[in-house]
Order: C-alpha cells, then sequence, then structure tokens
C-alpha cells in the first residue's frame, strides 16, 4: 500500500515537473520571437510579400518572426521607441525624427544603390510639367511622417514660399504609397506625392493603375526606407542577427525569392551621412 502510495507520489511529482518544464520552455520560446515593425509602403496589404520576407528572416536567424503591420508610420515608430517591436523598417523622416533614440541595422539596395526618389504625380492625360502648375488643385499625401509622400514636396513648396495648406485647394492623406496612386488614377485628387520605388514596382505587377498616372517631377536621390532598431538594443543578438540575415539575404533560396518579391537588390550597412539629403530638406522646414 506504502509502495503504490510511493509510486503515485512519484508520478506525479514528475507529472507535475514536465507540465512546469513545459510552461517555461513555452515561455522561454515566446521569448525567442523577433518582432519586426513594417510601415505601410509596398508591403501593405501584400500577404504573399509579407509572409515571404517572415519565411526568409526567420530561417536565417533561427527564430520564429512576426511581423507587425500598423495604418500609420507614426504608430510603428512609437512601437520601437516604446519596445514593443525589436525593429522596425521604417523611413529616412522618421528616422532622423528619432536619431538620438534609434540606430541603423541596414537599409535596401534598390536598382544598384541606397537610394530612392520621391515622385510628384498626375494624371495620365495632365497638362502638368510642375508642381507649379498644380497649385489650386486637389493633392494626395501619402502620411505625414513619410519623406517621399509628405517631406519632399512640402519643401519644395517652402522654397518657392508656399504652404500645402494655401497652394492645394485640398489635400489628404491616403496612408499608403499604393493609396496615393490609385486615389490619383481614379481621379479622386488631381496630383499626388509618392515613392519612387512604390510606383516603379507597382509599374510591373499592375501596370494597368500606374498607366493612369504620369510622373510629373522626381526629387534627387535620397537615403531609402532603413530598417532600424533602438540604439540601446543595436548590439543585442536578436538585432545583429536581423542585421546578418538582411545583408546575406542574397545567399539564401528564401532569400533571394523575397528579394524578387520585393524587387530589391539586397540591403547593406548603412551610415547617417546617406540621410543628409532628408536631414536638409528637414532643416528647411525649421522655423
Amino acid at each position: 500500500m506504502v509502495a503504490k502510495t510511493m509510486t503515485r507520489y512519484v508520478n506525479r511529482r514528475v507529472l507535475l515537473g514536465g507540465i512546469c518544464a513545459a510552461g517555461i520552455v513555452g515561455r522561454a520560446s515566446a521569448q525567442t520571437v523577433f518582432r519586426l515593425g513594417l510601415t505601410p509602403v509596398f508591403l501593405d496589404n501584400d500577404a504573399a510579400v509579407v509572409d515571404g520576407l517572415r519565411r526568409a528572416l526567420s530561417r536565417s536567424m533561427g527564430r520564429e518572426i512576426e511581423l507587425v503591420q500598423r495604418r500609420t508610420y507614426q504608430e510603428i515608430t512609437g512601437l520601437l521607441l516604446e519596445r514593443a517591436v525589436d525593429a522596425a523598417w521604417l523611413c529616412g523622416y522618421p528616422y532622423l525624427q528619432h536619431a538620438d533614440a534609434l540606430g541603423l541595422v541596414a537599409v535596401p539596395v534598390w536598382r544598384g544603390g541606397p537610394r530612392y526618389q520621391s515622385y510628384l504625380i498626375a494624371a495620365a492625360d495632365d497638362a502638368a510639367t510642375g508642381l507649379a502648375d498644380l497649385r489650386g488643385a486637389t493633392h494626395a499625401f501619402s502620411d505625414p511622417d513619410s519623406n517621399s509622400g509628405y517631406l519632399v514636396t512640402t519643401t519644395d513648396l517652402h522654397r518657392i514660399g508656399a504652404r500645402a495648406e494655401s497652394f492645394f485647394s485640398r489635400s489628404i492623406f491616403t496612408y499608403g504609397h499604393r493609396n496615393v496612386v490609385r486615389a490619383v488614377a481614379d481621379g479622386l485628387v488631381r496630383s499626388g506625392s509618392v515613392d519612387g520605388y512604390v510606383w516603379e514596382a507597382l509599374a510591373l505587377i499592375e501596370p494597368d493603375l500606374t498607366g493612369r498616372t504620369r510622373v510629373v517631377a522626381r526629387s534627387e536621390w535620397l537615403g531609402f526606407p532603413p530598417v532600424c532598431a533602438r540604439r540601446d538594443r543595436i548590439g543585442s543578438q536578436p538585432v545583429q542577427a536581423l542585421r546578418a540575415a538582411l545583408i546575406g539575404m542574397g545567399e539564401t533560396s528564401e532569400g533571394r525569392q523575397a528579394l524578387t518579391v520585393l524587387q530589391l537588390d539586397g540591403f547593406q550597412p548603412a551610415t547617417d551621412a546617406l540621410f543628409d539629403g532628408i536631414a536638409a530638406r528637414m532643416a528647411d522646414l525649421e522655423p
């Protein structure tokens, strides 16, 4: 009887120990999930792109990747600053706004370099040849924290002594570069400010959409939207693993597939000097 009781006791201890161990393992596994924030650029609403990126990074980093998407740049930047995500694919504008707290992980390479342009677009049959021709028209911006989708046009207006509120009859924020193209193509607005990389990418996958628009003007080449992390986390193993996975993405089949879908050449290290052009435009708006 005593032996049976002891056996039940031992079995119970083993069972409870197993349950506790499983709980500990489960918690440890949860802690290894890497959360990467994505701003609503080309990736918005494109499940194939998002999943391909997640799988490529997960395989290279050897851990589960959770891609976190929000509607605005401000929301994703806030999550990064609050440590709710481990890193985020931002834009040069919000990066510089918080450069004291954020550091660069890597920057995409597109068409041979880590730079892109802002496009000012209008309908395909619009006669406008520059920004000045759009005075009094309706206009679509992408996001108030977007370099290509807001800052460039705003500073171009500032340089001619104008402001968006009075230059355009009405302006809207679409919270997505693809949405800017749609708004112009569908005649909801006359013109729009859009990421040149996004417009060119859409020209390949949705030519009927971009075919109803026309590039009126292009900005100078500016630093491509970078992947960032908090400065106090930039040297951590998970963030360094992300950097290695991004820079080495072209070395694996899954990585190459992700790059193909993203229409990028790869990723490379970045320095603040890459974003001097954006910094100069920000300085233009200072009182």
